[in-house]
């Protein structure tokens, strides 16, 4: 130690003076933050803890291929995997690349832990679609997307059903499985032909191929055939046509021939009485006659005619090559008995409409169906269809039952309409076969084109009226009508009929008299035009065509050409034609034939026909209900035909006093129209029930 600070020194006191003694104040001391940290270090703790303790475990998965951005609006804390939120609302975006952006609402609840899963919309694929060949008509799940190729189509991802069609070619169905996402994806794919190819020969060379009607070349050739059934022919000149059916197949080739062509047939038309006789030829069925037979050229064939009610008629026939001949053959009738067994005997029996007697008989009747009605007034009549057997007697018993007052008297013989037509109750079957043929054969004189054969039948009841119309009547509908004159002839007197009447008008006052006596229209109207018709009602109508032709045509199994018969010209007065008293104004008459009228004759002046009716072959010409049309040759029988709803013409049947020519005098002569004529009017009919 120094001597210095060994050195002892005296404590002296020191004086005191007071702060307040004018001194200045001492300097103030700095705060200290070190003793906020502890206070604030507690407070984020007890904040932290409390949002620890009020907060929930939350879960988002996203059902996605790639990863997703997750984005909550709001104060949250990731935690493993996880967020922990405080219950309530936050707003929640998702999005991927590839997938449609997602904004939703996410609601926390009170739960510990709760779970939230979504899932991405992906984004359309973008497809290229190609096929071989190229223009095949692409459809996807149903609907069509063009021809390819297709480019930059979009579709959803997943699986589509893809249908490729092209001519010529097998379609194509597929299942598309498209990834989706934005991402380009081609697809292509390659069509099979539809098609096999068929090598055609024959001997000799150089006939024409037919597929399906068809001319693809001439033999020998090779033809490409669509798959699925053909019909393949070969024509040449002097050969009889050959034809086959092919089943084809797409890819499997064929070899036709070489196919031997024989020399043409010859040619028999063939005919029978009665007509409908059932032909084959080497037990080979070939129609009904009349039909025109193509023979083997030098061959002698075997040829059998077969009618029910009828004998078997067989012979042998021959033709060169390329001959031709006409034959009838007359078939000879079979016999069968039928016993019947009537009651009450009084009842009238009749078969095929004519009366063979009352009460109980044994009878024998050709061997084919027939139709027996037995009848008595009081009774509900009763028919039955019956076919002989020969050397079998066949027994049938009928007994009779009263039917209803009301039924008798609706089904009256005849009655009389408001304005005093009277109309006639027709029954096929009864006056007359139920099934008839219309139209006339080719070969008929005067035949038209229209005129085609077509079976029909009849088998509703119906009225019909026994005149024309007349002006009086048609004038109680339309006061105003005027049916005209010719050269100073009147044919507006009143009992003349009416004439210069549309089709419409004929059935609008058919409608006027249904309604006027209560009973349902035939007839539908729009705004006063008729447009259409009822087949179940009962009012008055146009009679049918069939209708028409059944009661002029039709007398028991006999099938009238004119309403005299059947040569030409007739030989007494019994219609209203051309005659020589209306030359100077027809210009064309009936050769020496003269009825006295130079118009129009007053409805009824000449004998009615077999069926009681005046006037249908001639006087004025007929409107009828059915809309024009010309059959189809060899068309099905049709049962009470009306024909269509409506159309542009009308069918006219029927002569007039302006008509001559055998061709319009023939009762199967079809005109047609819609507006009036002179020589053109219309009777009325309607159903029985």
């Amino acid at each position: 130690m120094s001597d210095k600070h060994s050195e002892q020194q005296a404590i002296a006191p020191s004086g005191f003076e007071p702060l307040h003694a004018g001194a200045p104040p001492p300097a103030p001391q700095r705060r200290d933050w070190r003793r906020w940290l502890v206070p604030g270090v507690v407070l984020l703790f007890a904040l932290g803890m409390a949002f620890l303790l009020t907060a929930r475990s939350i879960e988002i998965a996203v059902d996605s291929t790639v990863p997703a951005n997750i984005d909550i609006r709001g104060f949250t804390l990731p935690f493993g995997g996880r967020y922990l939120l405080r219950s309530g609302d936050y707003a929640l975006e998702i999005s991927a690349a590839g997938y449609e952006a997602l904004s939703t609402q996410l609601t926390v609840t009170n739960e510990a832990s709760q779970r939230f899963a979504f899932t991405l919309q992906p984004r359309a694929g973008i497809v290229t679609l190609l096929s071989q060949p190229e223009g095949a008509a692409a459809t996807v799940d149903g609907q069509p997307a063009g021809p390819t190729p297709l480019n930059s189509l979009k579709l959803a991802a997943g699986s589509h059903a893809l249908t490729l069609q092209h001519p010529r070619y097998l379609p194509l169905e597929v299942a598309l499985e498209v990834a989706g996402r934005d991402q380009q994806e081609r697809f292509e794919y390659t069509l099979a032909p539809a098609w096999a190819t068929a090598s055609v020969s024959s001997e000799p060379e150089g006939a024409d191929i037919l597929v399906d009607g068809e001319t693809v070349g001439t033999t020998p050739a090779k033809v490409e055939l669509l798959q699925g059934e053909r019909q393949l022919q070969l024509q040449l000149a002097g050969f009889a046509p050959w034809q086959t059916t092919l089943a084809v197949t797409a890819g499997k080739d064929l070899a036709l021939g070489p196919v031997t062509l024989q020399p043409a047939a010859g040619l028999l038309e063939l005919g029978s009485t009665p007509s409908g006789a059932n032909v084959t030829l080497d037990g080979d069925f070939q129609g009904q006659t009349p039909l025109t037979l193509t023979l083997l050229p030098g061959q002698a064939q075997r040829l059998m005619l077969t009618r029910p009610g009828y004998r078997r008629h067989s012979e042998t026939v021959q033709l060169a090559a390329g001959a031709s001949s006409r034959k009838t053959i007359a078939l000879q009738a079979q016999l069968g008995a039928i016993d019947l067994s009537i009651s009450p005997p009084e009842a009238e029996v009749r078969v095929n409409g004519r009366l063979v007697g009352r009460g109980s008989q044994s009878l024998s009747l050709p061997t084919v169906e027939h139709r027996i009605e037995v009848s008595l007034p009081g009774h509900r009549s009763e028919a039955q269809r019956v076919t002989p057997r020969q050397g079998l007697e066949q027994r049938i018993e009928v007994s009779l039952q009263t039917e209803q007052v009301a039924r008798v008297a609706q089904l009256q013989p005849e009655v009389t309409t408001a304005l005093g037509q009277t109309l006639r109750l027709f029954i096929p079957g009864e006056q007359g076969p139920e099934s008839f043929t219309m139209g006339a054969s080719r070969r008929e004189p005067g035949r038209r084109a229209n005129e085609v054969l077509r079976p029909v039948n009849l088998r509703r009841m119906f009225y019909l009226q026994t005149t024309e119309v007349t002006n009086a009547q048609f004038r109680q509908f339309l006061a105003s009508h005027n049916s005209g004159q010719l050269e100073g002839n009147s044919l507006n007197r009143e009992h003349q009929p009416v004439a210069q009447v549309s089709w419409q008008q004929a059935a609008q006052f058919c409608n006027w008299l249904s309604q006027r006596e209560g009973l349902t229209p035939f007839y539908t109207q729009n705004q006063g035009i008729v447009t259409g018709f009822s087949p179940a009602a009962t009012g008055y109508r146009l009679p049918s065509e069939a209708e028409w032709a059944w009661v002029a045509r039709v007398q028991g199994e006999t099938r009238l050409t004119f309403p005299w018969g059947d040569t030409f010209p007739p030989t007494k007065v019994l219609e209203n034609y051309a005659d020589s008293s209306s030359a100077y104004i027809t210009g064309r008459t009936v050769s020496g034939y003269t009825d006295g009228q130079v118009v129009s004759a007053t409805v009824g002046s000449f004998p009615a026909n077999h069926h009681g009716l005046h006037d249908l072959g001639g006087n004025v010409a007929e409107w009828v209900h059915d809309v024009y049309a010309i059959a189809a040759a060899n068309s099905a029988a049709e049962t009470d035909p009306l024909g269509a709803q409506s159309g542009d013409n009308y069918v006219i049947r029927g002569a007039s006093w302006a008509l001559s020519r055998m061709s319009e005098l023939r009762l199967t002569y079809r005109d047609y129209g819609q507006a009036g004529r002179d020589d053109v009017g219309f009777r009325i009919a309607r159903y029985a029930e």
